[in-house]
């Protein structure tokens, strides 16, 4: 038996953990032919990720339901079609592992607004976005407690104090909201993962996300992605963001948020749910300069 490697147990791990009770257990028995008993869920997990052939292999069982995968991959900011069947959502989770292996073994988790990660003189905008957007949506996701993942730093640190959230979204009717002030915009974007229970995962892909800068350091960030609440996915969001780098400690803190969410109801029913893609063209986006 080939077993999984280290980076495949670490993301079983987190997969398995989303499991009910009994759905848990009921794996330990099927993957451990009912030979191993176990008392709590600790070394339920144990069992399942000592005793499974593969990942591949464990990731098709019956208990593991395709939301919980999908909800993974969400979680690991990695985009997926919300039609994706279970097969190619264990294949693309599958992949991930084997991409990531040798990197994120030896690598910590990045310091993605330091400016000796992404700012080296001449500032290189398609990386700082991208390490942004990474690290702002694994921040943001985690105060979801759906999640049940350690809760980052989130908070009014991260923003400028004359910051500002504009915040539309369109539903059975159009809705703005606007905030001003570090505080206000930080605690309207925590409610919406925390109260309201929602989980961004952004396309980090060239299509899904674009980035410019202009000559006096203001960076403006765009990401598109899809808008989830447990299992269900709720429609398309696209954000822009204006960072600006703070010279006494180096990190880069958001000017301003832009949020638009477009609900599942907005969009034909009919039609599959493309891959979000950023709307914005480069000329659009400097026009944030302003």
């Amino acid at each position: 038996m080939a077993g999984l490697s280290n980076k495949e147990k670490l993301g079983c791990m987190k997969i398995v953990e989303m499991l009910e009770d009994a759905d848990l257990f009921s794996l330990t028995e099927t993957v451990t032919n009912r030979m191993i008993h176990v008392d709590n869920r600790k070394e339920a997990i144990q069992a399942i990720l000592t005793y499974s052939e593969s990942a591949s292999v464990l990731l098709k069982r019956r208990k593991v339901h395709r939301e919980i995968i999908f909800k993974y991959l969400a979680m690991q900011n990695i985009a997926v079609p919300p039609s994706s069947e279970k097969n190619q959502l264990i294949q693309r989770a599958v992949q991930h592992w084997k991409d990531t292996a040798d990197e994120q073994r030896s690598l910590p988790r990045p310091k993605v607004h330091k400016e000796d990660v992404s700012y080296n003189g001449t500032l290189n905008c398609k990386l700082l976005g991208e390490q942004f957007a990474q690290w702002f949506y694994q921040l943001l996701n985690s105060q979801n407690p759906s999640v049940g993942h350690v809760k980052g730093d989130w908070g009014p640190q991260h923003f400028w104090e004359n910051s500002v959230l504009k915040f539309a979204y369109s539903t059975s009717e159009q809705n703005m909201e606007e905030y001003s002030g570090s505080q206000m915009t930080s605690l309207r974007l925590l409610a919406l993962v925390r109260e309201e229970r929602l989980l961004f995962n952004p396309n980090l892909d060239s299509q899904g996300l674009k980035c410019v800068t202009s000559p006096h350091g203001l960076v403006v960030v765009a990401v598109a992605g899809t808008v989830h609440r447990d299992s269900l996915c709720l429609g398309i969001f696209e954000q822009v963001f204006g960072l600006i780098r703070n010279p006494v400690d180096d990190n880069w803190k958001i000017k301003f948020v832009n949020l638009k969410v477009i609900g599942q109801k907005a969009i034909d029913s009919t039609q599959l749910l493309p891959l979000p893609s950023i709307q914005y063209q480069t000329s659009e986006l400097e026009t944030f300069y302003c």
